[in-house]
């Protein structure tokens, strides 16, 4: 996406090549001077942004509020190249699921928040720097015929954030679903409340019980809050089936370390753990998924669950793009960055987020990285952006510092664990503060007040426990009349569906 309106790349920025008289030509060079003086930037600058989530469009945001003369000048110009044309804030992904918030009120779109750039909607599949090149594949791509598009640049913000990371388990890819976008998230919801469906209409016990049976794997942020808010929307849903009871579900949370949610601390992690069995959820540690085959979970303490749900939010991995860069890696795949986020021994090259290996000079130990986590991401894009244009105005980079304060997270409607500032909170004050922060954390004023609305009426009125499962196969029922045989099961069984 670029930001700006662009200039005629042809044209030499020296006025004397143009047939100046000597006079203006002086006047033109003190112009320039004088701009350079005055902190504007020095020549054209195309600054191009890798990557939509909370880094692309808050770095994309900061530049385009930075340099707003500039671009009105045609003197830079800002692209961003984003799979979606909207930021995903996934922190409300877990109540999006649980029906708490409308879908499309934790989407944020880019379009409108980054006015003054232009989006590119497409993939990153390379980057040759040495060239100043980066290769895209749009949705036109694959149409033309023509091989990926290169955009030029001359600084670049790398910030394609991260994607699932998977193990080699017969039948995970088959079977299992991610915790990731909002796509994953409103599936997920269908899905559970479709498995309901069909448990209080089959006559068969066996396929009742792995209707009824849900595995969540991974005890970080993604896994905990999806399991809580989902399976609060459950028991509540269960009210309204006149043969389902809360206790006939089966919610099972697998960890392979000892302990989970790390980020409140041990002492809050051991009164998830009680709260979370105070509700019948089954939580195994030092546990792992061994296979899914056959719609089977098998555990390595040799526990298996026939189900039909199983949820992969078990870590995540850089993305795909960044080895396929000239770039410096780290060992786990992210790029070496120095403190002040530009990428070590590569000029005119940024980068932050998940992407990133950036320096804590906080921590009191040497060679300790900043944890990639929405904190930080926040954080490390106003210090992006702003070095950005430090660095197009040759003004002096800022080192990006920043002590993590703690951490909240929800399990379920009313309930909720926090550590910050040393401080513990549990129950309805940590889910209250939970909601608080999240909210003055997501993007513009319009979403804002969306959200706090639908709060606000989800308080006095009941929840909605309708599952819209069909919105993945539309053209289902006018293929069925036009004599088509329908799609007989969602391509979604990798995603759990029936």
């Amino acid at each position: 996406m670029t930001c700006g309106y662009g200039v005629d790349g042809g044209e030499s920025a020296n006025p004397g090549a143009r047939g100046l008289p000597v006079t203006q030509f002086v006047e033109a060079v003190d112009k320039h001077k004088r701009r350079v003086r005055h902190g504007m930037v020095k020549e054209r600058a195309r600054i191009l942004v890798v990557g939509g989530g909370y880094v692309g469009m808050y770095t994309a945001l900061r530049l385009q509020r930075k340099l707003k003369r500039e671009l009105g000048r045609g003197e830079a110009e800002i692209t961003v190249v984003t799979p979606d044309p909207y930021m995903t804030y996934q922190p409300f992904l877990p109540e999006a699921a649980a029906g708490a918030i409308s879908p499309r009120h934790v989407v944020v779109p880019l379009r409108r928040v980054l006015d003054r750039c232009r989006i590119v909607i497409g993939e990153a599949t390379g980057i040759d720097h040495e060239k100043r090149t980066a290769t895209v594949n749009t949705l036109a791509t694959e149409e033309e015929g023509a091989g990926g598009r290169r955009i030029t640049y001359d600084e670049l913000v790398l910030a394609p954030g991260s994607v699932s990371r998977t193990l080699p388990i017969p039948g995970l890819a088959d079977h299992a679903i991610g915790f990731r976008t909002v796509e994953e998230a409103i599936g997920l919801r269908n899905h559970v409340l479709e498995q309901m469906d069909i448990a209080s209409s089959t006559r068969d016990p066996s396929l009742r019980d792995a209707a009824l049976t849900f595995v969540f794997v991974g005890g970080g942020y993604a896994g905990v809050e999806a399991l809580g808010e989902l399976e609060d929307m459950a028991r509540y849903a269960a009210r309204y089936y006149h043969n389902i009871r809360p206790e006939d579900m089966k919610w099972i949370l697998v960890e392979a370390s000892g302990r989970i949610l790390p980020e409140v601390g041990e002492e809050m992690g051991r009164y998830t753990i009680t709260e979370l069995r105070r509700r019948n959820i089954d939580v195994r540690l030092e546990t792992r998924l061994e296979s899914c085959a056959d719609r089977v979970a098998v555990l390595s303490d040799g526990s298996r669950f026939p189900t039909r749900t199983v949820v992969w939010t078990a870590g995540v991995k850089p993305h795909p793009v960044l080895a396929a860069t000239d770039l410096p890696l780290n060992g786990r795949g992210r790029l070496k960055c120095t403190a002040r986020l530009a990428v070590d021994g590569a000029a005119h090259v940024w980068a932050a987020g998940d992407a990133a290996a950036v320096p804590d000079v906080t921590a009191g130990e040497p060679g300790r990285e900043c944890a990639p986590n929405a904190q930080h991401a926040l954080r490390q894009a106003r210090v992006l952006g702003d070095n950005v244009v430090h660095s197009l105005r040759g003004e002096p980079l800022e080192t990006y510092a920043y002590k993590y304060a703690g951490s909240v997270a929800s399990l379920g409607l009313h309930k909720g664990v926090a550590q910050v500032y040393g401080r513990r909170v549990k129950g309805f004050p940590a889910w209250f503060m939970h909601r608080t922060y999240h909210l003055s954390r997501i993007p513009t004023f319009n979403r804002k007040a969306r959200v706090a609305a639908e709060w606000t009426l989800a308080g006095l009125f009941k929840r909605e426990i309708v599952s819209l499962g069909s919105l993945e196969h539309p053209r289902a029922e006018f293929e069925l009349a036009a004599g088509e045989k329908p799609p007989q099961g969602p391509p979604s069984d990798t995603k759990g569906s029936s």
